[in-house]
């Protein structure tokens, strides 16, 4: 599957100044075909209460993968917008970074599903997501 926008990581990433993604400190950092990846940082940004990363930061991440994901599988005067959210948090994560990792799981003329799929420095599972979308226009 290849992408119907071709955006470079820099430009994917200059998308985000001035909104809660660059707030939460997330940047992309792979964009091969079919696969979006970004990380972000456990820290004060994203913390809940107790000093772990919030689910709620997480979800942020999948629907901004999801969601530029989606973009860039539409055409000129088309986006996306995130219908509904799904989050199955698995393990806490205290410091260090999460990287998210956003593949197609359906990929329609009016809408897309996507998973993202969270995982902490050494590689487990953190949070499975699933994000859909409709296309607009």
């Amino acid at each position: 599957m290849g992408w119907q926008r071709q955006l470079t990581l820099d430009a994917l990433n200059a998308t985000s100044r001035d909104t809660l993604v660059a707030h939460l400190g997330i940047v992309y950092t792979r964009l091969e075909a079919g696969l979006l990846e970004a990380e972000m940082p456990v820290d004060a940004r994203t913390f809940q209460p107790f000093g772990l990363l919030h689910g709620g930061a997480s979800a942020a991440l999948a629907e901004t993968l999801g969601s530029m994901a989606g973009y860039m599988m539409t055409r000129d005067g088309q986006c996306v917008v995130g219908t509904e959210l799904n989050a199955t948090h698995h393990r806490a994560v205290a410091q260090g970074r999460v990287r998210g990792v956003c593949q197609p799981l359906h990929l329609g003329r009016s809408n897309q599903s996507w998973e993202i799929v969270v995982f902490d420095e050494q590689g487990r599972r953190c949070c499975t997501c699933r994000l859909s979308t409709a296309v607009i226009g």
